[in-house]
């Protein structure tokens, strides 16, 4: 990466504030430390002062959120690298935003997948109020949305309307119930680890199906699925009894 990334770190815990510094200091030399706060009312005071490029910002803080700080701002024009707690629905709640984070306590890896995905979009002037209300609405369990990120822009797509998806390659084609669909610029795998707690089953390599829109299973070496739009999907031999497992629980269940 070319240049210097004016840099802002908050966080409420002096620990994860050191950890994240001296990480960032060793590892990443194109990043230059211009500030550290540790409250909302420093954080917003700070940004606003300094115009980074890029800000790590914890989610919770003692006098609010990050949330918080990302309204209350007047300078907006900066990436935001989100640090939280591990907990599988928060950081799903990430993925399904398509907003950077990274888990406590910050690892290299863990800055290198956030480094990766801010080199992608660094030249990108790309407004993230969408990403953030399909962020907090994920957090707080209300209806889940997903984005999808194509080489256009970005879809904000509600989950239960995603029937299928289809890999291709390094890409991820979303079908869903109205007849549209989306190209996303991520793979299939990334996809099927975020949606594993949810009515979603990987039924072969390239598919990857909502149970809700199953209308009919086919038998035969792998079999085939007939989903509501009358599509035909098939499914791998190597799959099947997952599958069949998941859709019988599933029948159940609802």
């Amino acid at each position: 990466m070319e240049g210097i990334i004016r840099t802002v770190l908050v966080d409420d815990d002096k620990t994860s504030l050191l950890t994240l510094e001296s990480l960032l200091v060793k590892h990443f030399q194109e990043v230059n430390i211009i500030g550290m706060a540790m409250t909302v009312k420093d954080a917003i005071s700070l940004i606003d002062e300094t115009k980074p490029e890029m800000v790590f910002l914890d989610v919770n803080l003692p006098d609010g959120e990050g949330f918080d700080v990302m309204e209350g701002v007047s300078f907006r024009r900066f990436q935001v690298i989100f640090v939280t707690a591990f907990d599988k629905y928060a950081v799903r709640a990430f993925e399904f935003s398509a907003l950077h984070y990274i888990v406590k306590p910050a690892t290299f890896d863990g800055l290198k997948t956030a480094f990766d995905r801010f080199r992608e979009t660094r030249e990108k002037d790309e407004d993230i109020d969408d990403r953030l209300t399909v962020l907090k609405e994920s957090l707080k369990g209300a209806q889940e949305k997903i984005i999808i990120p194509s080489s256009d822009g970005l879809n904000v797509v509600k989950l239960g309307d995603v029937m299928r998806l289809e890999a291709d390659d390094v890409y991820t084609t979303f079908y869903l119930a109205n007849g549209q669909k989306f190209v996303a610029s991520k793979s299939m795998n990334n996809y099927e680890k975020i949606l594993e707690d949810l009515p979603f089953s990987r039924i072969h390599s390239k598919h990857l199906i909502n149970l809700v829109y199953v209308k009919r299973y086919m038998k035969g070496k792998g079999g085939s699925v007939i989903m509501e739009d009358n599509s035909e999907v098939e499914v791998s031999v190597r799959k099947k009894a997952d599958f069949l497992e998941k859709l019988k629980a599933f029948a159940r269940f609802v």
